[in-house]
């Protein structure tokens, strides 16, 4: 087994828990560094740059700088929609939404030791991405969320779980997700959750850390 494989295996195990996403939106209202250093005191093992804002130059420059902070193997760095980018800040992964390149695409750029997740918000979605072999999905959004304005319908809980007999795929349940119900998407099978205000935006982001990486030290 080749030390790319190896790589690529200890990666796909790490996708499970709080999946935070650094938005650059956030960036004048706190430190995305800050949130980093915290996540990582934490014990947050993924992340994602996501920025749809700044220019290209402005965004590689902050990817960079958060790339440099991760240690190797601690923390698996995903750059959000941008192949080229990931690539440039040499990222462990890439996010893509449904307007994104195809997955197929991706995988012949970026190779086979990077990964590649995919954002779906329907049954008809779901099985499309599993035909193209993503890395895992992300689903929702599981309820009303303030950090994208336009986004499709809310699935609920119970959109999950129907969803989640479909596919062995990691599933990364986001929108509008808070503490308390971590456990019931645990127990209608998600892996992980995906979390940009509910850290960004809070008043303790430490007490906020520990509260949504708790459900996951619980048994389902």
């Amino acid at each position: 087994m080749t030390s790319s494989t190896c790589g690529r295996l200890e990666n796909l195990l790490s996708l499970n828990g709080l999946y935070l996403i650094l938005d650059g939106a956030w960036a004048s209202q706190c430190s995305l560094e800050a949130v980093l250093r915290e996540a990582l005191d934490a014990g947050v093992r993924i992340v994602q740059y996501r920025d749809k804002t700044n220019p290209m130059q402005e965004a590689f420059r902050r990817a960079k700088v958060l790339r440099a902070m991760v240690p190797p193997g601690k923390m698996l760095f995903i750059v959000n929609d941008r192949c080229d980018l990931a690539l440039a800040v040499e990222a462990d992964g890439v996010h893509l939404g449904q307007d994104d390149l195809p997955v197929p695409l991706a995988r012949q750029i970026l190779g086979r030791s990077v990964l590649i997740g995919l954002s779906t918000h329907s049954r008809a979605q779901v099985l499309e991405a599993i035909a193209n072999k993503p890395d895992y999905l992300g689903f929702g959004p599981i309820f009303p969320t303030a950090t994208k304005v336009h986004h499709d319908p809310a699935v609920g809980v119970d959109g999950l779980a129907q969803i989640r007999s479909l596919t062995t795929l990691p599933i990364f349940a986001i929108g509008g997700i808070t503490p308390s119900v971590i456990p019931r998407l645990r127990k209608v099978g998600a892996d992980g959750v995906a979390v940009a205000s509910g850290i960004l935006g809070a008043s303790n982001r430490q007490e906020a850390f520990r509260q949504y990486m708790a459900p996951f030290t619980q048994a389902i």
